[in-house]
């Protein structure tokens, strides 16, 4: 998987995280905007949750990768 195929792909699921995160809480019918402060951060901690998971697993299978090096670099510093 290229880094541009890999970005789509954990966009893809960083964006099925939050979508999983709204259907969990109801309320769907509400526009965004009435979201609160405290809603809005939930559904940024999933995405980014789901992204260091994605991250860490990329890691391990390609540990030699130069993108691999910097998500190290980037999670552990």
């Amino acid at each position: 998987m290229t880094a541009e195929e890999w970005q789509a792909h954990t966009t893809h699921e960083a964006a099925l995280a939050i979508g999983e995160w709204l259907e969990a809480r109801g309320r769907l019918h509400r526009p965004i905007r009435s979201l609160t402060m405290r809603e809005l951060e939930a559904m940024a901690q999933n995405a980014i949750s789901r992204f260091i998971v994605l991250t860490s697993q990329r890691i391990v299978q390609r540990p030699d990768d130069t993108a691999s090096q910097r998500f190290s670099t980037l999670l552990l510093g």
